[in-house]
């Protein structure tokens, strides 16, 4: 299959498959000029060239007297300061006289089957080459010899086209890299709103919505991961765009650390998109020779909306990001022993809720914080990988033998990037923590950073880990980090490469989970960071689910996971039912509601089932069973958002099989009314021509019925109820 043409006559590349088109062109003086990004056509006969006309103010390319043709204007695939383009640049070097400019101009181009790596980064990827094809675009400057090669992968049966750049220096000078962005798209008459997932810790990824002005926008992390404050994606979509109708080009960068969206809109009202790693405190040290590899970054398109744009990218990062041997295999359903005990546990108070976990059908007992060092609390021995003895005092395998004699999986938390001053490590290695020389560090929560960026850091919590991996016997592993960065500096670097800390701090953690990940194959990785504050693609690379939030609640969890949504499979997605009044908002919700949200993603609990009561006893025992019935269809199906809980008071979504044969539906209300409007929900993806039995009446619809006529919500006379429907196709 061809993926990729390239026009020799025009200077025009075509990237297409069934479903999209990308279009660049080699334009005058050898600017890359970006063409097209949208639904699939079949040919190109040149009328996108960008019109010529004398723009007062925006200069011309060096050498020519053409006032029609600016650097200024152009759409453009990569832009470079200092080159007479005023808006925002895709690249930025500084050169040993102290100059900044650069004239990018294209040199070369190569297609090759499949998808190549990119070394030290999590990156998408493909089983057989003829899944993708991918294109490198060579850019050169004549005067430093600085060459970038842009790439682009486009899949065979998906709307998505992967995109990074890589530095090369090719002087023979030394030169640094105050950034490098892994994408730059210029949009000519496009109205936008963009939507964003901004939040905080226990409040992440709320959709928020808003027109794309004159000026620049910034959506952007400076905290050393991708934060649960704005999560490192975007999408440009067109002012009538919704679920269904509409255009939409969504933005996922596949990378973990601080990260930058810029939204610009010019004079001409054309708008620019440049996304990457953050270039605040950014600046790479390149000898000559060497060369510095952007992060990947998803583009998805729909003409059809915003879900269609979401299965894109969950099938892409599900079925090409995700490598995980648990991918395609249910996830069992958990407790974790966290809202039950917190620190005050031994191996003799966890056992009941072992027992009582076997009684009721779950499937793993997780182990939360406070089994190791001396850890009574929050302010000592992280950095301590070994087993607190006074909790286990005959060690933390005879413990995993017991839940594993009861049936269950064991699975452990642990916050390795993290070092307590109360600890062995600390003691040991002072010079481990990452601090400015003479200044005292900032604590966050009683806990430092350790410098991920060293090696000899990473292998000393890495024979921690192996160690005890082992000795636990492990099946599951919940990987935390509970702070930020600060105090950013590493000992080891000289002052001319102390820009290159937050990034090489990230690289490290890659590096630490790939050796981990590696060596235990057979322990599915769930990350997790204060929740969901490292909740991406980059990720995903590395572990297939994510704890979403440490907010548990049911109706603020239906915000969360609706945002996340927009971007990640279910699949991805934990969510657990917890005791009430909740711990995070004191809010009583009924036990199905709880059910039914936390069902709409990788099933759990974060309770203490010895101190309910048997009705909720039994009714664990119903949501199991109701969950083990309908778990492939949650965390594999197809996903349709139908109602937004931030558009009014009630949330639905759905989701339906790969064969349309099966469809669950949940729907959600958050207060009750005297004198209720009448409401009706109508489901999305099923097959009109079948006809499917909601499981719990046995009434027969057909597919077009609950498509296009829906059916009325319950009246209800309770606040914060939900209710789940099971259809089944019928022959």
């Amino acid at each position: 299959m061809t993926l990729i043409e390239f026009n020799e006559t025009q200077g025009i590349f075509h990237l297409h498959n069934s479903k999209i088109s990308y279009l660049i062109s080699v334009e005058e003086g050898g600017l890359l000029s970006h063409l097209y990004f949208g639904k699939k056509v079949k040919d190109y006969h040149g009328q996108m060239r960008y019109p010529r006309v004398d723009r007062g103010f925006s200069g011309n390319l060096p050498g020519t007297f053409d006032r029609t043709y600016s650097p200024d204007t152009l759409p453009r695939e990569f832009s470079s300061a200092g080159e007479m383009d005023y808006r925002t640049p895709a690249v930025l070097v500084r050169q040993e006289n102290g100059a900044n400019a650069l004239a990018l101009r294209y040199k070369s181009y190569q297609i090759s089957a499949g998808k190549p790596s990119l070394p030290g980064l999590p990156a998408t990827f493909v089983q057989n080459d003829n899944e993708a094809q991918t294109l490198t675009i060579t850019l050169a400057d004549e005067v430093t010899g600085i060459e970038v090669d842009l790439l682009y992968t486009i899949f065979a049966n998906q709307a998505v086209i992967a995109r990074s750049s890589k530095l090369r220096n090719e002087s023979d000078q030394t030169i640094y890299v105050e950034k490098l962005a892994s994408l730059e798209m210029d949009f000519v008459d496009k109205d936008f709103d963009v939507i964003c997932l901004p939040g905080a810790h226990a409040n992440e990824r709320h959709l928020e919505r808003g027109a794309v002005n004159f000026g620049k926008q910034s959506f952007a992390s400076l905290r050393g991961s991708s934060s649960h404050h704005m999560n490192p994606f975007i999408a440009l979509v067109d002012k009538k765009t919704d679920e269904f109708q509409g255009e939409a080009y969504g933005f996922a960068l596949v990378y973990s650390g601080n990260h930058n969206f810029e939204v610009e809109k010019d004079q001409l009202a054309q708008v620019r998109l440049v996304a990457g790693i953050n270039d605040f405190n950014f600046s790479w040290k390149l000898v000559a020779g060497e060369s510095f590899q952007a992060p990947e970054i998803l583009l998805a398109y729909s003409d059809t909306g915003l879900n269609q744009m979401s299965q894109a990218f969950h099938k892409t990062i599900h079925n090409n990001l995700v490598r995980s041997k648990f991918k395609n295999e249910e996830r069992p359903i958990l407790v974790n022993n966290w809202e039950a005990t917190y620190f005050d546990y031994d191996e003799e108070k966890l056992k009941p809720i072992v027992d009582e976990a076997k009684d009721m059908g779950i499937e793993m007992f997780v182990l939360d914080d406070g089994w190791f060092g001396h850890r009574d609390d929050d302010n000592s021995s992280l950095g301590d990988w070994k087993v607190y003895q006074k909790k286990f005092p005959q060690g933390i395998g005879h413990f995993a033998d017991y839940v594993h004699a009861q049936g269950l999986k064991f699975g452990l938390w642990v916050e390795p990037e993290m070092v307590s001053f109360d600890s062995d490590l600390y003691q040991q290695h002072p010079d481990y923590l990452m601090q400015v020389p003479g200044r005292a560090p900032s604590p966050s929560r009683n806990q430092y950073l350790l410098d991920m960026g060293r090696e000899e850091v990473r292998q000393n919590i890495y024979d921690q880990l192996v160690k005890v991996f082992k000795e636990a016997k492990v099946d599951y592993i919940k990987w935390d980090m509970n702070r930020n960065m600060s105090d950013v500096f590493a000992s080891d670097l000289p002052s001319d490469q102390q820009g290159q800390v937050y990034h090489r701090y990230i690289l490290g953690v890659y590096k630490l989970m790939e050796d981990l990940t590696a060596e235990f194959p057979n322990i599915l990785f769930e990350g997790c960071s204060g929740g969901g504050g490292r909740f991406d693609a980059g990720w995903a690379y590395y572990m297939p689910q994510i704890w979403a939030s440490d907010n548990t609640d049911a109706i603020a969890r239906q915000t969360i996971q609706y945002g996340t949504s927009l971007v990640y499979p279910v699949s991805m997605t934990t969510a657990h039912v917890s005791a009430i009044p909740n711990h995070q908002t004191g809010r009583k919700t009924p036990f199905d509601t709880r059910g039914a949200i936390a069902m709409s993603g990788v099933f759990g609990y974060e309770l203490d089932l010895t101190k309910m009561s048997q009705a909720d006893k039994d009714q664990v025992k119903v949501q199991v069973k109701q969950y083990q019935a309908i778990r492939s269809l949650v965390q594999f199906g197809d996903f349709y958002r139908l109602k937004s809980p931030s558009e009014g008071n009630q949330t639905a979504w759905n989701f339906v099989s790969a064969d349309k044969k099966e469809a669950v539906l949940v729907t959600a209300q958050v207060l009750a009314y005297a004198q209720p409007y009448l409401t009706k929900t109508k489901l999305a993806g099923l097959d009109p021509d079948k006809y499917y039995q909601d499981q719990e009446t046995k009434v027969i619809y057909g597919g077009d019925e609950l498509m296009n006529l829906g059916f009325y919500d319950p009246v209800v006379h309770e606040d914060y109820t939900a209710k789940m429907y099971h259809f089944k196709a019928i022959d």
